[in-house]
């Protein structure tokens, strides 16, 4: 027999409504993707306040071009989680936007006119080339060849992460990463202008070795010793999977919440559901876990202020 539920409730704020309030009416609303919404939170709440759980964070390279760059950081300088997964264009804007600046665009420019400038488009986020490729290369070559000098001769992409946040400032999610002895893994790190100069630093020095075997050494450690884990993945991809991947080999999250704008109907991984990973023994039977679709740089910022007045009582 199907229950019917609660009663759905009509939305009520006024000029006193705190946004913790305004969440809660959410979850009462049945208002479609309102209501995965304020389950997520409350699943992220629960998950970062469990003394017992390994808590993951995953997301998509491109957010790191834009502002919320900052919440990222701010979520690791609050110690929220412990391992990170993500993707090399995540490191790419972190050294790139820590020395230099992107600018403002539109979805609308002139592809052809902001190549003619030397400017890349990344969505509404212009990226100039002088802010990137030779930016990223004279930074990586020196980070990597004042390791090499003190005699490391191999890096795993967790060490390679280390490394670059401690030559960051306070504006950088690796830094506070490295701050915070919080893994950092880039499972996919070929896969950009991070990894580009890490082969050409092997061109030179061919006794250097990226050691990705240490990696998942790495997460195997964290996942074994686990009594519980979470996951707050943001968007897709190589950084959702790798998250889920591992966290197969203790019989699932505990906890899961995930935003995405992709759609399940093409079977791809980055539309799938989180309840789909549960037949692959990805995410447990019992796990308290939802899916958001939502565009994160619109709503991230919402969840994270909710959650700084969750936590804080």
């Amino acid at each position: 027999m199907v229950d019917p539920g609660r009663p759905v409730k009509d939305i009520k704020i006024d000029s006193n409504t705190s946004i913790e309030k305004i969440f809660d009416e959410l979850s009462q609303s049945g208002g479609f993707e309102s209501v995965n919404l304020s389950t997520g939170v409350e699943i992220l709440s629960e998950m970062i306040s469990d003394k017992e759980c390994l808590r993951f964070i995953s997301f998509v390279g491109a957010v790191v071009s834009t502002g919320l760059r900052g919440i990222l950081k701010d979520m690791l300088k609050n110690k929220w989680f412990d391992v990170a997964i993500t993707t090399c264009g995540a490191l790419d804007h972190d050294i790139a936007r820590h020395f230099s600046h992107y600018k403002e665009g539109s979805f609308t420019m002139d592809d052809n006119e902001l190549a003619d400038q030397n400017i890349h488009r990344l969505g509404n986020v212009l990226v100039p080339m002088d802010s990137y490729g030779p930016l990223i290369e004279e930074k990586m070559q020196a980070f990597l060849e004042e390791e090499y000098q003190n005699g490391v001769k191999e890096m795993t992409t967790a060490e390679i992460c280390k490394m670059i946040g401690k030559h960051l400032g306070e504006d950088s999610f690796l830094y506070w990463a490295y701050k915070n002895d919080i893994s950092v893994v880039v499972p996919g790190i070929m896969d950009g202008a991070v990894g580009s100069q890490i082969w050409l630093f092997t061109q030179k020095h061919n006794d250097f070795k990226l050691n990705m075997a240490g990696d998942a050494d790495l997460l195997s450690g964290y996942i074994f010793k686990a009594e519980k884990s979470g996951a707050f993945m943001i968007g897709g991809g190589i950084s959702k999977h790798h998250t889920l991947w591992w966290n197969q080999y203790r019989e699932g999250l505990d906890y899961a919440f995930y935003i995405t704008t992709a759609q399940e109907f093409d079977g791809s991984l980055s539309g799938a559901l989180v309840r789909e990973a549960i037949s692959w023994g990805k995410v447990t039977q019992k796990a308290k876990q939802s899916t958001l679709h939502a565009e994160v740089t619109t709503i991230l910022p919402f969840i994270y202020a909710a959650l700084v007045s969750k936590l804080q009582k």
